[in-house]
């Protein structure tokens, strides 16, 4: 468990708000897989959320079977981060996270992200309002907490000193993804410096972030940096059942039997792919958008498959949501024995 605040996780891995790709069906397919602690929407524009547009909206979206829901804002001292944050708790959020991470341009050299990690006074003084409207608006009942990277570059190492000073003005959590703004994702995250920013915070916890792909890098970082949980970003994309087998690591304790980690067959992914699908019709804005998801998210499913061409061709070139389920059925019916493997194209 991990105690945020007021908000009691069930688990201490945490799906990021990955730009792009955190939608409410992903969401609720590794929620589904099991050991999910708290999944976030993408990430928010905080005027977007005020004027209600179309495609912020959908992001925003949740339900009762994407809870706890973190929902994550970004802006700057100029923008009504505080006024979205009350807007995200009435729509369903359960934490509300400031992004002070995000390096791509757009979000970093205009609206905030890592851009807060320039001017750290200026930040406080925004969090500090954002967590006054939060405790006012939900009566205490609703965390706030910011995600961050180390600092710009490696001569501005901020993350440790602005921790610890937004612990100060009532932030109850922070997520550290080990690497500085101008590395983007290059390069490899600094552990060690994740490290540093948990010995430097005693009063929250600290939230691990950064190449965790696998099952015992999340018990490998929570051992070398002391850090309370951890949260997975792109690793969930080509597995979205990383946070079973990792809780199930971190249950086993100090000599875990590795062997008897859930392991999926061929048989459990393709039936998760039409998990997938199915969460799509029902919740993707429109056909054409979950079309264009499936033939993005089948690149990152395959990468544990094996040779699998014939299904990607087959989702690629898919012109509807039924040819897609049609087309993974076919390797259902298969890989249950239905149909003999020597039949496969």
């Amino acid at each position: 468990m991990l105690q945020i605040g007021p908000l009691t996780l069930d688990s201490p891995l945490l799906l990021a708000p990955i730009a792009g790709h955190c939608d409410l069906p992903f969401r609720i397919l590794c929620r589904e897989q099991g050991g999910v602690g708290l999944a976030s929407t993408d990430l928010l524009n905080s005027r977007a959320i005020l004027n209600e547009s179309p495609r912020t909206l959908e992001l925003a979206e949740t339900n009762e079977h994407d809870t706890p829901c973190g929902m994550q804002l970004y802006g700057n001292s100029d923008d009504p981060l505080p006024e979205a944050a009350c807007w995200a708790i009435d729509h369903g959020a359960k934490l509300i996270d400031i992004n002070m991470g995000c390096p791509v341009d757009k979000v970093a050299k205009k609206h905030g992200g890592s851009l807060l990690l320039r001017d750290c006074a200026s930040t406080q003084r925004l969090t500090e309002r954002i967590v006054n409207a939060v405790h006012k608006h939900s009566g205490a009942r609703v965390p706030v907490t910011a995600k961050m990277r180390l600092g710009w570059d490696r001569e501005h190492f901020v993350a440790p000193t602005l921790a610890r000073d937004l612990a100060s003005i009532g932030i109850q959590a922070i997520t550290v993804h080990g690497r500085w703004t101008v590395q983007f994702f290059s390069g490899q995250a600094d552990w060690d410096r994740i490290g540093e920013v948990v010995a430097a915070v005693s009063s929250i916890p600290v939230i691990g972030n950064g190449d965790v792909t696998e099952p015992h890098h999340v018990t490998e970082m929570m051992a070398k940096t002391g850090c309370a949980g951890v949260m997975i970003g792109r690793g969930a994309l080509r597995t979205p059942w990383l946070f079973r087998q990792a809780l199930e690591l971190i249950r086993m304790g100090e000599s875990p039997d590795t062997s008897r980690l859930f392991a999926p067959t061929l048989l459990y992914k393709c039936q998760m792919i039409a998990r997938h699908l199915d969460l799509l019709k029902q919740y993707a804005s429109s056909e054409r958008h979950a079309l264009h998801t499936m033939r993005s998210r089948i690149a990152w499913y395959s990468k544990t498959m094996g040779p699998i061409k014939p299904l990607k061709e087959a989702i690629r070139t898919a012109i509807s949501l039924q040819e897609m389920v049609d087309a993974v059925d076919i390797w259902i019916e298969r890989e249950s024995g239905a149909i003999p493997c020597s039949s496969r194209a």
